[in-house]
């Protein structure tokens, strides 16, 4: 039996619809409507989402709230936070909602609060943060911390990394933060070149302590501390671990007072709200850190109760999936006019790809209709410079986010103006276009009738007519808040978890687990022997892989070893 969403009469209903709309133009779709910023507009948790920049019209919306409910997305919704085990393929529920309940409400998983031990590590976070902070915290030779370093990868790397980049105006002066991640020892080297070992803590991110890349970086990092101290008991004052993993963070020689648990009903790209995000509530004090966990929450409670046509991530995981399976657009841009925000578009590629990278349903049948856009971007205005030459000329339809604040974190005279007004030009730019007329009327063409040397003019600007010429129509959703502060930051990141969540309901998929992950390490486990081994380059392997990796293997391996 075919339970494929695309198999119901919603979704045949909506491919009608597209095709109604797809010729329509959206000038002419305010041009018709005076009221169409007030009717496509929703202001919720200190946020403003202006979707009217869209391909879609109240009919539009309709329809997709009847696929919402056909897919069931209020169950899903209740299912999520009553702890239920949503990530069907590991058998595990997913409450990154229980580690920002704020509210302290009962949330149970297999019958168990959870709540207690939430709270638990939340004050051992606190307790740790604040002696870092206030120097307490001694390193081995009885010097105050300066600088931490985060070692992790994926979700123990890009969330923190990205939410401390961005509240950086909360720090303190006498500490700086680092994020190692990379295997390549370029990373690492580069970050050690900066670090005195006397005054530098750092911060080991593994569920397992088994994670390669973490453990390759974490180790050097030790020996490097050792060699600079002399004394492997250094290890101790300069090591904490955010782990499950007691008997390896011991051997590795970590005190194991000093690691911070969580849980497997916590995904690494929603795990910045737990321990892993020990590095971001040393860097801006536990109660800046409970500011972030109260927007998440704040929107947390909006997602769960609000009305669809109301509900700020069901309204952006509803367009976007109109997008994606149809009209068929392949990807989507990240722009955010706040330049503390440089690290989102990144962060946002996992949190998307990751969730939504699927070919399969919940229940395995194999998908016929896209379930992932690409995710990209970077700040404005430094994209303008760059990429949206594409946006406004190309041939590919990209929906866009722009994501504005008001204020920016420094108050130069004239900046957040000039900011603020190349954000809303290219909103209107995008949508309106310049259609030939209008670009004719700008150059001021002369009239071929004139003497020669206005007939020539006339010649080259109208051969410049159709390079100057921009189609438009191209959607966006606008997201303005006040200013960034950790409120702002927490409620802004868990508007974009909701919203993945909205899509995966509507395209039938598991966004919690990432089995996509493994192959590639799996193989990597079969060509590291061969890379490490100091034999001769023809020295024989056992596991045999097709020519051209056999021969990219020999390759590297005649200039590893001569």
């Amino acid at each position: 039996m075919n339970n494929l969403i695309s198999h119901t009469k919603i979704w045949n209903t909506l491919k009608t619809h597209q095709q109604s709309l797809a010729q329509i133009h959206m000038r002419d779709l305010f041009a018709s409507d005076s009221q169409r910023f007030e009717r496509f507009s929703v202001e919720a948790c200190d946020l403003l989402l202006d979707y009217s920049k869209n391909r879609l019209t109240t009919e539009t919306l309709t329809l997709l709230q009847q696929l919402a409910t056909t897919a069931k997305l209020q169950k899903w919704i209740a299912r999520m936070f009553q702890g239920e085990k949503v990530n069907n393929t590991e058998q595990r529920a997913a409450l990154h909602i229980a580690l920002r309940n704020r509210s302290n409400t009962s949330i149970l998983v297999d019958g168990k609060e959870v709540m207690p031990e939430v709270n638990m590590i939340l004050a051992k976070m606190r307790q740790f943060s604040e002696s870092v902070r206030s120097g307490e915290w001694r390193g081995y030779t009885g010097k105050p911390i300066k600088s931490i370093v985060n070692i992790g990868i994926g979700g123990s790397d890009l969330g923190p990394a990205m939410v401390t980049r961005a509240l950086k105006a909360y720090h303190p002066p006498h500490l700086r933060a680092y994020f190692v991640s990379n295997a390549d020892g370029t990373h690492l080297g580069e970050t050690l070149t900066e670090l005195d070992p006397e005054t530098t803590l750092f911060i080991v991110a593994s569920k397992t302590f088994t994670t390669q890349e973490t453990l390759l970086n974490a180790r050097s990092a030790r020996q490097w501390l050792i060699n600079k101290l002399g004394d492997e008991k250094a290890v101790a004052k300069h090591f904490v671990a955010v782990s499950t993993a007691k008997q390896k963070v011991t051997e590795f020689g970590i005190d194991p007072a000093n690691m911070f648990e969580f849980w497997d009903w916590v995904g690494g790209r929603y795990s910045l709200w737990s321990a892993i995000g020990l590095p971001i509530v040393v860097m801006i004090g536990m109660d800046n850190f409970e500011q972030l966990l109260s927007g998440a929450h704040q929107l947390d409670k909006h997602f769960e109760t609000a009305p669809f046509d109301k509900n700020l991530p069901v309204l952006m995981g509803l367009i976007s999936v109109w997008y994606s399976s149809f009209f068929n657009a392949t990807t989507e841009a990240i722009l955010p006019y706040d330049y503390t925000l440089e690290l989102f578009p990144a962060y946002l590629q996992q949190l998307v790809m990751e969730s939504l990278g699927k070919q399969v349903t919940r229940e395995g049948e194999n998908v016929d209709y896209p379930t992932c856009p690409i995710i990209w971007g970077a700040p404005g205005n430094n994209g303008q410079h760059a990429f949206y030459q594409l946006l406004h000329q190309g041939t590919l339809m990209i929906p866009t986010d722009f994501i504005i604040a008001i204020f920016s974190q420094h108050n130069f005279p004239g900046h957040q103006e000039a900011v603020l007004s190349n954000a809303l030009a290219q909103t209107y730019a995008l949508m309106m276009g310049r259609n030939p007329e209008e670009t004719q009327a700008l150059l001021k063409i002369p009239n071929p009738s004139l003497p020669q040397c206005e007939i020539e003019k006339s010649e080259k600007l109208t051969q410049q007519l159709p390079h100057r010429v921009f189609p438009g129509n191209q959607p966006s959703n606008t997201l303005i808040y006040k200013k960034l502060t950790p409120k702002i930051l927490g409620t802004l990141i868990a508007l974009y978890e909701h919203k993945v969540f909205v899509q995966s309901v509507c395209w039938g998929i598991n966004p919690f687990d990432q089995w996509g992950v493994e192959l590639g390490k799996q193989v990597a486990g079969t060509l590291l022997p061969t890379l490490c081994s100091e034999q001769e380059k023809d020295a024989h392997h056992t596991i045999k892989h097709d020519p051209s990796t056999e021969g990219l293997l020999n390759y590297i391996k005649a200039y590893r070893h001569g």
